[in-house]
């Protein structure tokens, strides 16, 4: 039963970069989720964007034939297009939200799909749901497992000084004393707020993205969901996991990250960029001296890893330095205000 005056109008956008069989298979889970929110809400209109995030590798062809040749394209169901440039994962999902419905308006929900992320029937009503019943959540995201039936951390509090110092030390006592701080949430296993969720499989609210923007795509990969969450925090809009939502999730086909030997330039980026915008650059200084003093207590307890931990922390110092020497923790993104809905076609 939804407390909407009309059928909700759900977006699905579902980004590509080099997986594109993998993304077919993502986007016809998708399609039979979509499908039952149709029957659970009767008139609601959705539509799934798929977007090529410029794989220059036969990506966008591949996906544009299958599309049509699966009969998916008809009515303007899904579209298939071009993001133009990879300015990574929230830059890709913005070309999908700006891209509106197939008829010129605009969505009341936009649902996030990863491209190896494959949803269980009833992942997307389950979601819509709790939407629909909680007027003051604005994102929702679901329980996600990996292929080998493992469920995935992704419910999660938001990141502190605190939290950097004990994900680093990870040690026993010191996470116990800091558990309050400790950044992944045990799973709930019912529906529950959280502070912000893995953007693998999310649902937000339109009225979220009207008030604070879309995703700040000075994030290249990672931090960009804390972010979108942690803005929608602050306009008042709650962050809800979902456990009935399941959806099985490979990981790190596109970015190769499944190991952490090798963390990339980009992921220090994105760290540094998430604290110095939300709580300023001394602040974000003393998380990367929470860090490394973390690493410190991590390499007495466990002297077999010093010398990997040494190499990580070699390059969590350089790149600090050389990111504020060079006024990228304050410039990344500067002058660029909230991104809106403005460019979406029509308004409903």
């Amino acid at each position: 039963m939804t407390m909407t005056s009309k059928p909700p109008r759900l977006l699905t956008v579902l980004l590509n970069w080099r997986t594109a069989p993998m993304t077919l298979r993502a986007a016809k889970a998708g399609l039979a989720a979509m499908a039952e929110v149709q029957r659970a809400f009767p008139g609601a209109r959705t539509d799934m964007v798929i977007v090529d995030n410029d794989s220059g590798d036969g990506s966008f062809e591949m996906l544009r034939d299958a599309a049509r040749d699966n009969g998916w394209t008809e009515g303007g169901a899904v579209r298939v297009i071009q993001s133009g440039h990879n300015g990574g994962f929230g830059a890709g999902n913005n070309v999908g939200i700006r891209a509106g419905m197939a008829d010129g308006e605009a969505p009341d929900y936009v649902y996030l799909l990863n491209s190896d992320a494959f949803p269980e029937p009833g992942a997307l009503v389950a979601l819509l749901r709790a939407l629909e019943a909680d007027p003051q959540a604005g994102i929702a995201g679901s329980f996600i497992y990996g292929d080998d039936d493992v469920p995935h951390e992704t419910a999660f509090r938001f990141p502190t000084l605190l939290s950097e110092f004990e994900e680093s030390a990870s040690t026993g006592p010191i996470s116990r004393i800091l558990s309050r701080w400790r950044v992944p949430l045990d799973i709930p296993q019912v529906t529950t707020r959280v502070d912000w969720l893995a953007g693998a499989s999310m649902m937000i609210r339109r009225a979220v993205l009207d008030r604070i923007g879309i995703f700040d795509e000075a994030f290249f990969l990672y931090y960009e969901e804390t972010d979108l969450c942690h803005r929608a925090a602050r306009a008042g809009f709650g962050t809800v996991y979902v456990p009935e939502s399941r959806v099985m999730h490979i990981g790190s086909v596109s970015t190769g990250m499944k190991s952490w030997d090798q963390v990339p330039d980009y992921w220090f980026d994105s760290r540094l960029y998430y604290f110095t915008k939300t709580h300023g650059a001394v602040y974000a200084a003393l998380c990367s001296v929470a860090l490394v003093l973390g690493a410190g207590v991590q390499m007495l307890r466990r002297p077999a890893k010093r010398r990997k931990d040494k190499g990580q922390l070699r390059r969590i110092l350089a790149h600090h330095r050389r990111s504020l020497g060079s006024g990228r923790g304050r410039k990344q993104g500067a002058g660029r205000g909230p991104v809106t809905l403005r460019d979406m076609k029509g308004k409903s």
